[in-house]
């Protein structure tokens, strides 16, 4: 409870962009909503107090050539992937060097 799950999903389908479809998932409230280049934050607060923190991007967001910094650096901040079926997030992952 003293951090925060952070949740970065690839996707090209714009439903995954609202608000409804993460607080209907996860419950809770919305505590933020920003955009930072082509990913949108949503930050919900769920009724334990546990906060998850979800990026909604398009899949070029994964892109190598080149990587962009803003993603470079969160890639870097340390990740785990979860669901990678075409291997989008182990290329970018390599790319920087993680």
């Amino acid at each position: 409870m003293d951090s925060d799950v952070d949740i970065v999903v690839l996707t090209d389908q714009a439903r995954y962009s609202a608000v409804e479809v993460w607080t209907g998932l996860l419950g809770g409230e919305v505590v933020r909503l920003a955009e930072w280049g082509p990913l949108r934050e949503v930050r919900v607060r769920r009724p334990s107090g546990l906060v998850v923190e979800v990026g909604v991007a398009p899949v070029s967001w994964a892109d190598t050539d080149p990587v962009d910094a803003g993603t470079r650096r969160i890639v870097g901040d340390g990740h785990r992937i979860v669901h990678d079926p075409a291997g989008v997030l182990a290329r970018l992952s390599v790319a920087c060097g993680s």
